[in-house]
């Protein structure tokens, strides 16, 4: 593949040298952005090459942007990109970056003793706060009052816990409080009937 300059315009050209088809770049799935960005170097390029020799700082500056322009087209499609410096004319092959190899993480010893600790903790606070609830509405209103917060209490709480599950840390106070609602459940039902 080859970008090019067209009038204002930057194209991507495939192999076949002077004859070869020449495309836009808005409509290869390059992201709208480096497109846009193509297209801006382009009329910068086209711009500095009709003001002539005196602008040769603006020139350095348009040809490094194309070859950083060159380097990314080249890393989002995969392959080859020959670039030819709009102000020299000199032609570059810039070849796609090398994937880096896949890195194993490191597996540590899961930390049993403080986890269950910490999830020991968190049923305890958890039942502890709806027994509390729950008691303190049946004996003050009513059971299905008791009921119905508890319900609101659970609901409330549940999404939170179902998306920390699986935050490293964070998992075992999840694991915790989810043991302590379903118990704490056997404690409304029996304080509110």
């Amino acid at each position: 593949m080859e970008l090019r300059i067209r009038g204002e315009q930057a194209v991507l050209a495939g192999p076949g040298g002077e004859h070869a088809r020449e495309v836009d770049p808005r409509r290869l799935a390059i992201g709208a952005d480096l497109a846009q960005a193509l297209h801006e170097w382009a009329r910068v390029a086209s711009a500095i090459a009709k003001s002539g020799p005196e602008t040769e700082i603006a020139g350095t500056v348009v040809s490094q942007r194309g070859r950083q322009l060159a380097t990314r087209l080249a890393a989002v499609m995969g392959t080859q990109v020959r670039y030819v410096d709009p102000v020299t004319g000199a032609g570059i092959v810039v070849d796609p970056p090398q994937r880096p190899a896949r890195v194993r993480a490191v597996r540590e010893p899961t930390p049993w003793a403080t986890g269950l600790t910490v999830s020991v903790f968190a049923a305890v606070l958890v039942i502890v706060a709806m027994l509390a609830l729950a008691g303190t509405l049946a004996r003050e209103t009513s059971g299905w009052l008791a009921l119905v917060a508890s319900v609101v209490v659970t609901g409330g709480v549940a999404p939170s816990l179902w998306l920390g599950r699986r935050v490293l840390i964070l998992r075992w106070a999840v694991y915790g409080a989810a043991a302590g609602l379903v118990l704490a459940w056997v404690g409304v039902l029996a304080t509110v009937f």
